[in-house]
């Protein structure tokens, strides 16, 4: 029961962390293409974020929405690996003592 509960947590964290990175990389794409190169304080544009090697400017919100996606994603894809790899040691553990208790061939 346990392993299966940590099991679950970790597809819980593992899969959104990687929907946001995932998102986070197309939406950088798209900003990149698609945004200024030089600040447009009349669009509010005014915040240098720098994709691929060059700068573009995008506003505040935009910057905290890449910030978020990029933050949550690596925590959550951690978290999502860590509690995976428990399962996985929670698992060859149980197998080891199911290996021990079978009765030997003669």
């Amino acid at each position: 029961m346990r392993l299966a509960l940590l099991r679950l947590f970790a597809l819980w964290t593992l899969v959104p962390g990687l929907a946001a990175l995932v998102g986070n990389a197309a939406l950088s794409t798209h900003y990149f293409d698609t945004r200024s190169r030089d600040p447009q304080p009349e669009q509010s544009r005014t915040v240098p974020r720098t994709l691929n090697g060059n700068v573009v400017y995008i506003t505040k919100d935009e910057d905290r929405q890449l910030d978020f996606l990029r933050y949550y994603g690596v925590r959550g894809f951690a978290i999502g690996i860590g509690l995976g790899l428990l399962y996985l040691g929670g698992m060859a553990t149980q197998l080891e003592r199911w290996q021990d208790t079978e009765p030997e061939a003669e």
